[in-house]
């Protein structure tokens, strides 16, 4: 009698297709994102891990960055921006926060994942939290909130205002190469660079 055409020879087990098989090739680039980081993950290993073959990881990633980036994301968490009550309080401990998360081992692992990803606005902006905007989002928060508070001119409201910080921040990191960035860099930021940017939009020209 013919075998059922829903299982592998040999495996026992129900063929995963669709969303079920996507489900199980995301957890096992996880697993392997988590133990060897980026340069240690293969198509193989998460085939292997999967239970599946690299035809079907193609199909849905077309090479290894796309994929880490989608297991990247499955282990991503976002936080609340903080309210301090005052710009530079909040700007502040945003960059901490993001200093904390790029310090980490799943911080070094977006490292890894920003290098190869180099110029490529497209991955880059999925590595972002799915988009720019979404990226920019907490920034645009603590800056309209010193709107509010008459701290800054509603001039000001404009993301790449809003997010040089970060962008700044971020360099120390992928350009400089350094494990984690002193928190005299991070005060730096916010007063030499962004405080005087966020101050002098809407000022009447002399």
């Amino acid at each position: 009698m013919a075998g059922n055409p829903m299982r592998q020879p040999g495996a026992g087990q129900t063929r995963r297709r669709g969303a079920a098989l996507e489900e199980a090739i995301l957890r096992a680039a996880v697993d392997e994102l988590t133990e060897s980081g980026y340069g240690g993950l293969t198509i193989d290993k998460v085939a292997t891990r999967a239970g599946t073959n690299k035809n079907a990881i193609y199909r849905r990633w077309p090479n290894r960055l796309t994929l880490g980036i989608a297991a990247y994301r499955q282990l991503a968490t976002t936080v609340p921006p903080p309210d301090t009550g005052n710009l530079r309080g909040d700007v502040l401990e945003l960059l901490r926060q993001a200093n904390r998360h790029w310090s980490s081992p799943l911080g070094a692992i977006l490292r890894e994942l920003l290098s190869a990803a180099g110029g490529t606005s497209e991955l880059l902006a999925q590595l972002q939290e799915q988009s720019g905007d979404a990226a920019a989002a907490p920034w645009l928060i603590v800056l309209g909130r010193a709107v509010a508070r008459g701290e800054a001119s509603p001039e000001a409201l404009h993301p790449r205002v809003a997010t040089v910080a970060i962008v700044l921040l971020r360099n120390e990191f992928v350009m400089r190469g350094i494990p984690t960035a002193p928190d005299d860099v991070l005060v730096e930021i916010v007063d030499e660079v962004y405080l005087p940017l966020v101050r002098q939009r809407g000022m009447t020209p002399s």
